[in-house]
């Protein structure tokens, strides 16, 4: 919280500076990096967690019969379509954001989206997921080193534990798995665009609503994409499964969850939204044993848990 107060010198009594004192101290800002966690804001958080979580599954699935531009290509094309049956997400928008949001869908939606099924190849579902969690502290990083945006020790704090717990679930699973480092490296790099992009949307979403800005970037990444998902097309076979797979992940995972995370960036600032992605493991990992056969070891949940506690540190605000 920060605490805005302003002194004048005055010839007046004690009360009346007294009274100019209370006036200031009662005049306080809250910046969305200190305000608290609302029952909406968990809610966004676990929605979006809960989702982007599915979306490994859903694009393991799909990359069953799609090559992995096609794959792309239709999660970005499905979630525009799907936001923009929304009368609010049609709202005019500045063109002096115009290109903010262009980046916005670069760095958001048309890299990171296209890095993901690629690693897919080489790295399981729940393994993409677990190196999802990477995005808290290159938000922090990028927040703190790029776009002067001041942070807590009890937050980075919050984020050492979260770490501690990503390094249980990670390092025993993505060795059972038989990770590729192409692989890994993909995601990383998709996980470092990740943090840029939730520092951009958050001032987007407070001036013109998530609905509006997610819709156009979206709309940008599909024009991005349809060059290497016509690409993929001619190397592609069909199944009914992956195509349906690729269209929820494009409507959930794509159209809601971005929706839900430009909205909580708007309301508690970006570091704090990337505890998003200390959620998507848990989501990742069970439903790829459940659908995948995939093993997961003790270390994990124990980490599950210690990942669930950097959460909660992260985002106090007293």
């Amino acid at each position: 919280m920060t605490i805005r107060t302003t002194w004048r010198s005055t010839n007046s009594q004690g009360p009346t500076v007294n009274r100019r004192y209370s006036a200031a101290v009662t005049a306080q800002t809250l910046v969305p990096e200190d305000t608290p966690f609302a029952p909406l804001d968990w809610g966004l958080l676990l929605g979006a967690a809960s989702i982007w979580g599915g979306s490994f599954l859903f694009m393991a699935i799909g990359l069953d019969a799609f090559e992995p531009g096609l794959v792309t290509f239709l999660r970005v094309a499905v979630g525009a379509a799907t936001l923009l049956l929304v009368p609010s997400a049609r709202v005019s928008i500045p063109r002096a954001d115009m290109g903010r949001i262009a980046l916005l869908g670069i760095t958001w939606m048309a890299f990171p989206l296209t890095m993901f099924p690629i690693a897919q190849q080489w790295i399981d579902s729940s393994v993409a997921g677990m190196l999802n969690a990477a995005m808290p502290l290159l938000t922090v990083t990028i927040a703190w080193l790029g776009f002067r945006t001041p942070t807590t020790s009890r937050r980075l704090v919050g984020v050492g534990v979260g770490i501690v717990g990503i390094l249980l679930i990670g390092v025993p699973e993505a060795t059972t798995a038989g990770t590729n480092a192409v692989g890994v490296g993909l995601v990383v790099l998709a996980v470092a665009s990740y943090g840029i992009a939730v520092n951009i949307a958050g001032p987007l979403q407070q001036r013109h609503g998530a609905l509006p800005v997610t819709a156009r970037a979206l709309s940008f990444a599909t024009i991005l994409t349809l060059p290497y998902g016509a690409y993929g097309l001619a190397d592609s076979s069909f199944a009914w499964d992956s195509l349906l797979a690729c269209v929820a992940v494009g409507a959930l995972g794509t159209g809601v969850a971005f929706t839900f995370a430009a909205t909580l960036t708007g309301r508690v600032g970006a570091v704090r939204t990337s505890i998003i992605t200390y959620v998507v493991p848990v989501v990742s990992i069970a439903l790829g044993v459940v659908f995948r056969n995939e093993a997961v070891s003790a270390l994990a949940i124990i980490g599950t848990g210690i990942v669930l506690c950097g959460a909660w540190l992260s985002s106090r605000t007293a």
